[in-house]
């Protein structure tokens, strides 16, 4: 399945447009971050990795999910 990864310091946000079904509560919860009418559409940066799990976890289609990133 086709997945967009967003990083954002110690986590990625990661984006699966086939499971979306555009209810639109990235969007409501984190304007800054979910813009649809942007490109990309997705700016992690825009939050911290808290507000972002926290987010993604309200995600009913679970077209959004993370990963914790390595420390190198």
């Amino acid at each position: 399945m086709e997945t967009h990864e967003y990083p954002n310091g110690d986590i990625t946000v990661i984006w699966q447009p086939k499971k979306c079904i555009h209810s639109a509560i990235c969007v409501k919860t984190l304007p800054k971050v979910y813009n649809p009418k942007d490109r990309p559409w997705i700016k992690a940066e825009n939050a911290t990795p808290e507000e972002l799990r926290k987010q993604i976890d309200l995600c009913p289609s679970g077209a959004l999910g993370y990963k914790f990133n390595t420390k190198q």
